[in-house]
């Protein structure tokens, strides 16, 4: 039964949280910001990525009933397993809870707040009898939200919410709600947002609110994700679902943590700790030669 709730949190979804907290950290890097509190950023990065993995329990908890019917869910925690609801039930107010008691004790109000508006985006989104997920509303709830909410629970322990423009937060909730529209196959609506988006994004660069860098670290990422799940319209869909699965999930993901490990622990005091880091690696690698 613990091995199902763990696996209910898709903790290899974590390469979302982790890819707007770098977004927001390379804001700082490349404004000079002096990040004196790496542990802080760590400890909300791991608090934001505990905080998701609850929110998409209480999801498959919702879908388990449409999920029966769905031969492309069948590998979800509640399908393979069945669990008695209050366990479920129990499991997901408990990790939450824990999660906001840390979140007030150690970090800023302001992070618990953007967190309590990630709790509830997701139940607007997929608990009844709002649940706009089955609505026409439902892109409006989904990845666009998550993405802004994300970065900014980022930006605040760095100190300024809005040390990432405005015109980021908007070109990464239009992006947001593309993806979410690609993934649920309605190819029409999802081009003409892709549009809106890449004008966003030409306006974005045109006021240099964007470098190449950063540039790189917003799109890349979901591009390597939207390729195949483009390609998925058209043939292998299950093949092409899993590869997009691997490629942002997995292979980006230890690319993003390298990232942010370089912005957090390569500055000031903590520069020798990095370093050595670096030396205790190459050492154990000559050594092995």
């Amino acid at each position: 039964m613990i091995k199902t709730l763990i696996k209910s949190t898709r903790i290899s979804w974590t390469s979302k949280t982790v890819n707007m907290f770098l977004l927001a950290l390379t804001y700082a890097y490349f404004s000079g910001l002096n990040i004196i509190n790496p542990l802080e950023i760590l400890g909300g990065l791991i608090l934001v990525c505990a905080l998701w993995g609850a929110l998409y329990s209480l999801n498959d908890y919702t879908d388990m009933k449409s999920d029966l019917t769905d031969p492309e869910k069948q590998n979800r925690a509640f399908i393979q397993e069945k669990i008695e609801k209050k366990w479920i039930i129990t499991f997901i107010v408990f990790l939450l809870s824990s999660i906001f008691i840390v979140a007030l004790a150690t970090l800023p109000v302001t992070f618990s707040i953007i967190m309590a508006l990630m709790v509830i985006n997701q139940i607007i989104y997929t608990v009844p009898p709002l649940r706009v997920k089955d609505k026409w509303l439902a892109p409006l709830a989904s990845t666009g939200n998550n993405s802004v909410l994300r970065i900014a629970s980022c930006s605040v322990l760095l100190g300024n919410v809005f040390l990432v423009p405005i015109s980021v937060y908007i070109f990464m909730y239009t992006a947001g709600i593309g993806t979410y529209l690609m993934y649920k196959s309605n190819l029409k609506i999802a081009s003409l947002i892709g549009i809106l988006a890449g004008i966003i994004l030409i306006y974005i660069l045109y006021l240099g609110e964007m470098n190449v860098i950063q540039l790189a670290v917003a799109i890349l990422p979901a591009i390597l994700a939207t390729i195949p799940l483009y390609l998925s319209l058209f043939f292998q869909k299950d093949k092409m679902t899993y590869l997009a699965d691997v490629l942002y999930h997995q292979v980006a993901l230890l690319f993003f943590l390298v990232c942010i490990a370089f912005i957090l622990f390569s500055q000031t005091k903590w520069s020798s700790i990095w370093h050595f880091g670096i030396y205790l690696c190459k050492f154990s690698i000559l050594k092995e030669d």
